[in-house]
């Protein structure tokens, strides 16, 4: 996944050296390799605060980052020790964390010694190199969790797929039987949940009754309130994150409010399945 990503630091490291606000680029914690630059700064001062400024990029858009890496990944690569309002998060690397990183440097400098050869006599390389990232388009959905997959059944037109997340917690997606094929879906394999922040239902209470297939109990831990909609992040069991968009008039219905446990309600047909 975003193989050609992996390898595009070089147009960032320019806009840095030309000091270039990074805050003006929407997708800079989007690709893979400007993540990893992230790994690298925590685990060189092992402050998100500190990184993020080296980096230009905001305390808020560096801690979505580091929970958006998490999510995807099955054992956490950043681990926060401590929360500090004026210093920040206190955050250092786990061992897979380290491993990562250390796996993405050596690739960085094997794929230059080739890039530095293979382009040799290519003039049109950013034309190229601009094909490749759209090629590699990501999504605009908030929340992609990892999981494997536990079980597909199939159905005359579609199918339902069931994913392990772990610490107890499983989705059912609905997808077509076409889509199982072109995915070369297997039972044991892992993939990803992709799910838009708007189609999240949440509410206080666990057993409320609604047609909705899937539910993801947590913790609210931040609200970040609107005109017309608010945004709210639920941590779940094993410290996954999950982004949801609802109406100012259900937070006050509701009474959400940070540290109050919290409900995700999710159609099987609001879920995207995708693999690496």
């Amino acid at each position: 996944m975003a193989l050609a990503e992996m390898f595009i630091p070089l147009r960032w490291k320019h806009a840095m050296q030309n000091r270039v606000s990074l805050s003006a680029i929407p997708d800079r914690m989007n690709t893979e390799s400007t993540r990893m630059e992230l790994l690298a700064e925590i685990d060189s001062c092992g402050s998100l605060l500190r990184a993020a400024k080296r980096l230009r990029i905001s305390y808020e858009v560096a801690w979505n980052a580091v929970h958006a890496m998490n999510n995807v990944s099955a054992h956490p690569l950043v681990i926060c020790s401590v929360q500090d309002s004026v210093r920040g998060a206190s955050m250092q690397l786990s061992p897979l964390g380290r491993q990562l990183l250390y796996v993405w440097r050596c690739s960085q400098k094997a794929y230059q010694r080739y890039l530095s050869q293979a382009t040799l006599g290519i003039d049109n390389i950013e034309q190229i190199h601009h094909l490749l990232r759209t090629i590699n388009m990501k999504s605009s959905a908030r929340n992609q969790l990892r999981g494997t997959l536990t079980s597909i059944n199939r159905g005359p037109v579609n199918g339902e797929v069931k994913l392990d997340l772990g610490h107890g917690m499983n989705l059912s997606a609905t997808i077509t039987n076409e889509a199982i094929e072109d995915l070369q879906l297997q039972v044991g394999k892992d993939a990803l949940a992709i799910i838009k922040a708007s189609f999240i239902v949440l509410s206080p209470d666990a057993n409320v009754r609604m047609s909705a297939r899937n539910r993801l109990t947590g913790t609210i831990i931040k609200l970040i309130p609107g005109t017309i909609n608010s945004e709210l992040k639920l941590e779940l069991p094993g410290g996954k994150i999950l982004t949801a968009v609802v109406t100012c008039e259900s937070i006050q219905e509701f009474s959400f409010a940070p540290g109050q446990p919290c409900t995700a309600l999710i159609k099987a047909s609001h879920i995207i399945i995708a693999v690496d």
